[in-house]
């Protein structure tokens, strides 16, 4: 038997209220899509991390009511924070990049523009960005998805990471790692750039200004999306996530 279907749902008042509502996209997606009839059992994220089981008791037009019969704390989420910075790709790739990082537990995902970055953002695409993570951290059983924030500013994206125990700058022309990747312990922000890579000026204000250390991946290059993915998994390694 199938595990119960998984929506997330801003509208959950447990124990007080034993009802709820599910509407909007996530609504529309239990209906049309999966089928969802009175009588069938679900699950609801709060997106806190915790789990709700509940009935599903009223199908209508637009929004379907269900009884919550208990919670639980979801077990899936990553012990170890970790940060993802990566620049804006072109068409689906950066959308690629986030369902992976979703899957591999990153806490945080920031999307940012740079000297050679030739992708655009706008809200719409954030919010399809933010939509990406919401049905990967379904697919793969997590109980919370992360936010996509955009970086307009590259100083900003490089800033928000300040309270990281490790930041870690992915660059092609670094020569060699400061850091021992095997070796790190702790909360942990990686900076990987888009399909044009970083300017020289920038990979010195990461280190410089606001504390990065230097890392390469090899002797190859890799295309952007790989290696976003790429340093979400060995962080997610490192860190013992994976085990």
């Amino acid at each position: 038997m199938s595990a119960p279907k998984r929506f997330f749902c801003n509208l959950i008042n447990y124990p007080e209220d034993t009802e709820t509502v599910l509407d909007g996209e996530e609504f529309v997606h239990a209906k049309t899509v999966l089928r969802v009839t009175e009588g069938t059992e679900i699950t609801l994220l709060d997106n806190a991390g915790n789990e709700y089981a509940a009935i599903v008791t009223k199908v209508e037009k637009q929004r379907l009511t269900a009884h919550i019969t208990g919670v639980n704390r979801g077990d899936r989420e990553a012990k170890t924070p970790i940060y993802l910075l990566v620049g804006a790709l072109k068409g689906d790739k950066t959308e690629l990049v986030v369902q992976k990082a979703t899957e591999l537990g990153v806490a945080k995902i920031g999307v940012f523009n740079s000297r050679y970055c030739s992708a655009y953002m706008n809200g719409n695409k954030l919010e399809r960005l933010n939509k990406v993570a919401r049905e990967a951290a379904k697919q793969c059983l997590r109980s919370v998805a992360p936010e996509v924030e955009y970086f307009e500013n590259f100083e900003s994206a490089l800033a928000s990471a300040e309270e990281y125990n490790n930041k870690l700058f992915f660059c092609e022309f670094a020569n060699g790692s400061d850091v021992d990747l095997k070796s790190v312990s702790g909360s942990t922000a990686l900076v990987v750039g888009s399909e044009g890579g970083f300017a020289d000026e920038e990979f010195a204000l990461a280190k410089n200004s606001y504390g990065f250390a230097g890392m390469s991946l090899g002797k190859r290059i890799l295309r952007a999306e790989t290696a976003a993915v790429a340093v979400c998994a060995l962080a997610a390694f490192s860190l013992g996530e994976l085990e």
